[in-house]
């Protein structure tokens, strides 16, 4: 029977012997739709615009394959951009989200949140006691991702070196791509618009994990570093 890492669609893309090596510390997170659901988001910004969901679904789609900004999305309707969304709920939570950064921890890894968000998204995640050592935003750090700035920080938070951090992140442009540039071990999680209109972009090929659940992360990770170390947690 295959592993879950199997099951989850893993590939290791190609590292540097030193990086191959090294052993998974810490484990980072994307937000959205890498741990929140942003349809009931979405959801509320369609009706708040006056416009049916799915054609706000569909013009998001669109952008999204053209590699255009989302933010473009309001000018491109011709509509005034939407009220900010309501504060993140314990219920947008990817079913499998909570449980795994419960299962992240108990395998030892510290844990960060780190996306672009905006501001007020850091109290209301810290607000929910998480089980994760810091959490962070690109309103709160004043620079957004793709920018190597924002991976810098991801690793001075984490305070462990680029190559001991599993980045985890739906797209391909803002974190699979820029977090192998920094060095660190970067896992796709396929959901969401983002992660199922850019998996066949050629780029999706960088990514070292591949996924399509959070539940077999740890296990995932686990397959890893035996590989590398002959021992899941390289001691």
């Amino acid at each position: 029977m295959a592993s879950a890492a199997d099951r989850s669609l893993h590939t290791d893309a190609a590292m540097t012997g030193s990086e191959s090596n090294r052993r998974i510390e810490a484990v980072v997170f994307d937000v959205g739709e890498t741990l929140i659901n942003e349809t009931r988001s979405w959801s509320e910004a369609a009706m708040a615009v006056g416009l049916p969901t799915f054609t706000v679904f569909g013009a998001l789609g669109s952008l999204i394959q053209r590699g255009d900004d989302h933010r473009k999305l309001w000018d491109m309707l011709g509509v005034e951009a939407p009220p900010p969304p309501s504060p993140i709920e314990t219920g947008d939570f990817y079913p499998d989200a909570i449980p795994a950064l419960h299962a992240i921890r108990d395998a030892g890894y510290r844990i960060g949140i780190a996306g672009n968000q905006p501001t007020g998204v850091v109290d209301q995640l810290h607000s929910l006691a998480l089980p994760v050592d810091f959490i962070a935003s690109s309103a709160a750090w004043g620079v957004e991702k793709p920018s190597p700035e924002f991976f810098a920080r991801v690793v001075r938070d984490a305070g462990v070196p680029a190559p001991c951090i599993a980045y985890v992140g739906d797209r391909i442009d803002n974190d699979v791509l820029p977090a192998a540039l920094a060095g660190m071990f970067v896992v796709f999680i396929v959901r969401g618009p983002w992660g199922y209109v850019q998996q066949h972009w050629p780029a999706a090929a960088q990514a070292h994990l591949r996924i399509e659940t959070l539940s077999c992360l740890v296990e995932a990770l686990a397959e890893r570093q035996s590989r590398g170390r002959g021992d899941p947690h390289g001691s």
